[in-house]
């Protein structure tokens, strides 16, 4: 018989710490609801009292999804587990996931204490959270570089406490897989009462090891792993769910299963990177456009002879339909929707589909074909109906030898406002136009080109940063024409921007 792991997820934690990535509550749900039908054990929904966003999301995913397990986060603080409890009210099965830095940097120059203070604080956390649920996770923080018979201590009393999941992070992403791996296992044989709770995993990708440590870990004992989908998070990123799920899918001997339907991954994939504005690099495992591309010619001539000579996963069962239905301008609504819903995009209101079908049809006519990319892109620029400011039309004049000059209209709350500037370059030209109209004191801080694809007529995916008044705002912008993908990068800032 199979011995069971559980998925923990933190996408809507700490795969939103990422800078620009930021969901509201209405997309939050859209995704934890994505994520039960994926299979997922846990849902980490958020950090209650770092904001009245991050509480009502908690609040709002407690009601929306049915038989995961919703978990928030806390610090060892008394009031941080309060509003926690109270953001779980509605929550048919909860979990309060409490903890503090136990490696000797943190205890000396985050918290000025000692280990013995350390470990009181972590014994009073759990059982202050016991009082409220039966379900305590402990996360010893910088786990991977604490001494590991003091974090057996730490580990042994908390379970005393009543802790029943223990998580040993690797927040830096310093481990070695060996070392971490041997973290685990001198728990297992050094921890007092180990039998009691379920060790868990929480791996960081700083040196590209995060897949690595977490699968030593569950080798040597942990039964519990945390993740995120497409392997975001702070700084580089998490454990990415879909590599340990399809790893124990494609090692069976391992005899651990999950309960993932991995044939939703790739559907939940594209979902978080279409809300997020992330696009999932080309070569990244299971989900990246390149996964199960082949272009050598010795791959090719094996693959078709026979494609376990080159794929160890069929495409299948990651939700990866390879004789998928190709979008043109001839496409109906019926193929649109079905490449939406592919793509994790379900379009229930046939008004809203209609809006954008008609700007598929007008983007079609300038591409041979539509990728999924484009019609994720499509869907995102649907809601842009709802901003304040939106671009009305935009005219650049450029070449060589010649001073780029760009006219900008735009609709600020249903009315015109037009002008024009010249620049250094057809971008420059635009945006200077732009900030004409908008006369806010704004600084670009950042500006990056994102995947183009292959081919001339394909999307160009822009990110910018745009300070204002003290605040850094994240934008995102997509067009087939990359000065136009520029613009509605700085309108997106803009729209985010605080009065």
């Amino acid at each position: 018989m199979s011995e069971r792991l559980y998925i923990f997820d933190t996408t809507l934690r700490d795969g939103e710490q990422v800078p620009g990535c930021q969901l509201n509550t209405v997309e939050k749900i859209q995704v934890a609801k994505q994520l039960e039908q994926l299979g997922v054990d846990v849902i980490e929904a958020g950090f209650p009292i770092s904001s009245p966003g991050d509480f009502n999301s908690v609040v709002e995913i407690s009601k929306a999804v049915t038989w995961p397990t919703i978990c928030a986060l806390t610090r060892a603080k008394e009031k941080d587990i309060d509003v926690a409890f109270e953001s779980l009210k509605y929550a048919k099965r909860k979990r309060i996931h409490t903890g503090l830095g136990t490696s000797d940097s943190h205890i000396k120059y985050k918290f000025n204490s000692n280990r013995n203070e350390i470990l009181d604080w972590a014994v009073s956390a759990v059982k202050y959270a016991k009082k409220y649920v039966e379900d305590v996770e402990f996360y010893a923080e910088d786990a991977g570089r604490t001494d590991n018979e003091y974090l057996a201590r730490v580990i042994e009393a908390v379970i005393k406490a009543g802790a029943t999941v223990v998580n040993i992070p690797d927040t830096t992403g310093y481990c070695l897989p060996q070392d971490y791996g041997n973290k685990i296992k001198y728990l297992m044989e050094h921890v007092d009462g180990i039998e009691k709770a379920q060790i868990s995993t929480h791996c960081h990708n700083d040196l590209g090891m995060a897949t690595a440590n977490t699968f030593e870990g569950i080798i040597n004992g942990a039964r519990q792993v945390e993740v995120t989908i497409n392997g975001i998070g702070e700084r580089a990123g998490n454990t990415a769910l879909e590599e340990i799920a399809m790893i124990l899918k494609c090692h069976k001997y391992l005899g651990i299963d999950t309960n993932i339907n991995t044939t939703k991954i790739y559907q939940t994939s594209r979902m978080v990177s279409s809300l997020m504005n992330m696009p999932v690099q080309p070569n990244k495992a299971i989900v990246g456009r390149n996964a199960f591309a082949h272009s050598s010619g010795i791959h090719q001539d094996g693959v078709l002879k026979n494609v376990q000579t080159y794929e160890i996963m069929d495409p299948k069962d990651v939700g990866i339909d390879d004789n998928s239905i190709v979008l043109t301008a001839r496409s109906g609504r019926a193929a649109l929707k079905y490449r939406l819903e592919i793509n994790g995009v379900e379009i229930k209101d046939e008004d809203k589909l209609d809006k954008i079908y008609q700007k598929f049809l007008v983007f079609a006519d300038k591409k041979k074909e539509v990728t999924d990319d484009d019609i994720l892109m499509l869907a995102g620029a649907d809601t842009a109906s709802d901003h304040a400011v939106s671009l009305d039309y935009l005219q650049v004049t450029t070449g060589k030898g010649v001073r780029s000059v760009a006219s900008v209209g735009l609709d600020i709350a249903g009315q015109k406002f037009e002008d024009t500037a010249s620049g250094n370059g057809p971008v420059d030209a635009a945006i200077k136009a732009l900030k004409k109209i908008i006369t806010k004191q704004m600084t670009l801080k950042e500006f990056t080109i994102q995947a183009i694809d292959k081919g001339s007529d394909d999307v160009g995916k822009v990110h910018m940063q745009v300070e204002y008044n003290g605040h850094v705002y994240y934008g995102f912008g997509a067009d087939t024409d990359i000065v136009t993908a520029s613009v509605e990068a700085y309108i997106d800032c803009i729209n985010k921007f605080r009065n």
